[in-house]
């Protein structure tokens, strides 16, 4: 055992640069993800911030309890479901799109140009991104000039419920959709390139190449990040929601994330809205779970 513990310590001193550019990671994850998991049992107490969270008294599923019969409730699940399964649809799938027309490209000027390009808008700040959003679809905004000018009638683009999510996924899509070709663009450089050259002199066209060479490269990360991304079912862009939302789009815009803000740091109910929080936690975990069986099942690719 002994001999054991020093090859263990000498490996460490061995590694001890790599451990020292892990540790801000770790601690960060440690300090700001785990330590804070220890008030999640105010979920279970009337908590009272002059007694503390060991001090308050225990209340029991009182506050999922008054959650799950709240008005609110099933409002609530099915607007994070649709703004969640329309990003699924629409935004999921383009980064790999345009990953995959970025690998086919030949000129690598032209390439570069097209990437820095899309990768511009995810630098933007999100406040100045909706500011942008106002500033077009606005009643006195630019879209409203053009089609006035076009004698089609203005819209009410960011006061109505039938425009949200439009704006919602486009502007999403728009801002994110060339720094999520990235990865993509990292799993098609690791594709041997005799699989190409071999297709090649078989014959095989663009087309047969991309579908039993590219896509099948690809496909184990596509299917972990697919995996992350189902994980995350019951989660949406809280900063963007939020300040896209008002009284006339409430209906459709009032998610989980925006209701415990509200709960949680408005109206102070720290309890209820730590019992939102922690109910829909569970739910992405027994998605991510769900999901990761199913891969494990069905393809040799998985998170564990």
């Amino acid at each position: 055992m002994r001999k054991n513990f020093d090859a263990n310590l000498k490996e460490l001193f061995k590694n001890r640069l790599l451990l020292l550019m892990f540790a801000p990671v770790f601690f960060y994850y440690v300090i700001f993800n785990y330590i804070p998991m220890f008030g999640l049992i105010i979920a279970f107490k009337d908590f009272r911030p002059y007694l503390g969270i060991l001090g308050s008294p225990w209340i029991g599923f009182d506050n999922f309890r008054q959650f799950f019969k709240s008005f609110y409730f099933w409002a609530l699940l099915r607007n994070t479901f649709v703004l969640n399964i329309y990003d699924l649809i629409f935004y999921f799938p383009m980064p790999i799109i345009l990953a995959l027309l970025l690998n086919e490209v030949k000129r690598k000027r032209f390439k570069t140009i097209i990437q820095t390009v899309s990768y511009i808008p995810h630098f933007i700040s999100l406040v100045v991104i909706v500011g942008l959003i106002y500033d077009f679809f606005s009643t006195n905004g630019i879209i409203n000039q053009i089609i006035g000018f076009l004698g089609i009638e203005p819209q009410r683009f960011l006061n109505t419920n039938k425009w949200y999510i439009p704006m919602f996924v486009g502007s999403t899509l728009w801002q994110n959709v060339g720094w999520g070709t990235i990865i993509y663009i990292s799993a098609l450089t690791s594709i041997d390139h005799a699989l190409y050259e071999a297709a090649y002199i078989d014959g095989a066209g663009s087309f047969k190449k991309l579908i039993y060479i590219t896509l099948p490269g690809i496909a184990p990360t596509i299917i972990i990040l697919l995996i992350l991304r189902i994980g995350h079912m019951m989660s949406v862009g809280f900063e963007k929601v939020l300040l896209l939302q008002n009284p006339g789009n409430i209906e459709v815009s009032e998610v989980i994330s925006t209701y415990v803000y509200r709960k949680g740091l408005i109206e102070a109910n720290y309890s209820f809205a730590a019992a939102v929080g922690l109910f829909n936690g569970i739910i992405n975990f027994l998605l991510l779970y769900l999901v990761n069986m199913l891969s494990r099942k069905f393809s040799e690719t998985s998170l564990w």
